[in-house]
């Protein structure tokens, strides 16, 4: 009888933007030996540049960051659509900062000093909040899928999308009343060498797949989301 073969789990790849040297290696060693593939920053603008031109599952970001602090660092990740889970570090523990953190878009909060494991635990919690399918946004009456990485129409069933395509619909559908540029989108969905045209095609492939209705045309500006 033959056996079935258990996929190997995903790699989760994950941004740290942490200023001490000295405690960004560590956390490095410490998450690279869970499996994480691991990009580092030292400081807020390098942290931006990573966090706009490659995708990432989670983001660990320190609150106190030369050159572009980490509120102001999440903020700009967040108006330009990047969805990625995001845990903020700081020595800063008051209410009033912890509220900050979370106004700013970080979706958990953790006060310096702290403990190693509980960090790991809260890492791998924000991974489950995306891979256990929990978690959706929605196109008109229907959602996307995070954690399946399909969407799920009004009427229940399903339809699969390749990997671009499931990366320019989320960014759509994470602002969805923004228009986004045709170079924004290639910028953010796609290969800096690719042509800005490249844009257009998936949009075409995902109007031929959900409907024209999914992706609205805003004429001489670029694309926003519709319905389905």
């Amino acid at each position: 009888m033959l056996q079935a073969i258990e996929a190997p789990p995903a790699v989760r790849r994950l941004l740290l933007v942490e200023d001490d040297a000295e405690l960004a290696d560590l956390l490095t060693e410490v998450l690279a030996d869970e499996g994480y593939l691991i990009d580092v920053a030292h400081d807020g603008q390098r942290g931006l540049h990573l966090g706009l031109t490659r995708n990432y599952d989670v983001m660990v970001i320190d609150r106190l960051l030369p050159a572009l602090d980490g509120l102001n660092l999440l903020t700009r990740l967040r108006s330009r659509a990047v969805g990625a889970r995001a845990l903020l570090l700081t020595a800063l523990g008051t209410v009033d900062d912890r509220v900050a953190g979370l106004d700013a878009g970080a979706d958990d909060y953790m006060i310096k000093p702290f403990d190693l494991d509980e960090l790991s635990a809260r890492i791998r919690a924000l991974c489950r909040r995306t891979s256990d399918g929990a978690d959706a946004l929605p196109v008109g009456a229907g959602r996307i899928d995070l954690g399946l990485r399909d969407v799920v129409l009004p009427d229940g069933s399903r339809v699969a999308l390749s990997a671009r395509e499931f990366e320019l619909l989320r960014v759509l559908a994470v602002r969805p009343r923004t228009v986004h540029s045709r170079a924004e989108l290639r910028r953010r969905v796609f290969d800096e060498a690719a042509a800005t045209s490249i844009v257009d095609t998936y949009v075409y492939y995902l109007r031929r797949k959900l409907g024209r209705t999914v992706i609205r045309t805003v004429h001489g500006l670029g694309y926003r989301l519709g319905e389905l």
